[in-house]
């Protein structure tokens, strides 16, 4: 059988980059596996050579075979990061998301710039929301007093409006009520 083509450094799994650089990679159980980016392609073959070994690959599979124990292996080449598809299409994912992002707050920023009056009246907008929102809760939590002081109550007892009352009125009546037991104390206190 004749011997496996090695890359275009010489190496198994070594190959070099346009910019000068060396890149490994290996295929294990269906996936490529990338190894990194090396400066000389030695480093390169060393990191493979490294991954081989905890892949239990035969040694006719790796660049230096005089390399006796995967510990030798490790300490020749720096431990690899290996980077699968699953974390290629991750990456790819989220650039593409950050670059939607970029897109729309550079659309946002010139939108802006031509057409301020539009900013103005959307905070117009909110603010108006706002306060109707404020209004409305003003309004719930006057007839929920009057709801909770009143002992005929048109509300039935699983009226879904006793939940919102009774988390937005509580901290209002306990403090209410510390201010008038407070002035009573204060009152007696000044009787005395």
């Amino acid at each position: 059988m004749p011997p496996r083509r090695r890359g275009s450094s010489g190496f198994r799994g070594v190959r070099a980059r346009p910019n000068g650089r060396f890149y490994a990679e290996m295929r294990a159980g269906g996936f490529r596996l990338t190894l990194g980016t090396y400066n000389t392609p030695e480093l390169a073959a060393r990191a493979y050579d490294a991954a081989a070994w905890r892949f239990r690959r035969p040694r006719c599979d790796m660049n230096f075979p005089d390399v006796e124990s995967l510990e030798e292996a490790e300490f020749l080449a720096p431990t690899p990061c290996l980077v699968d598809d699953e974390d290629r299409r991750r990456h790819r994912q989220v650039q593409r998301r950050i670059a939607i992002a970029e897109h729309d707050e550079e659309l946002m920023r010139q939108w802006r710039a031509q057409f301020p009056n539009d900013v103005d009246n959307t905070a117009a907008f909110f603010a108006d929301l706002r306060a109707q929102r404020r209004s409305n809760r003003r309004h719930r939590r006057a007839v929920a007093v009057f709801e909770l002081d009143n002992p005929n109550t048109t509300w039935a007892d699983n009226d879904p409006r006793w939940d919102d009352i009774w988390t937005e009125t509580v901290p209002q009546r306990r403090r209410q009520h510390r201010q008038i037991t407070c002035g009573i104390k204060v009152q007696n206190s000044t009787e005395n």
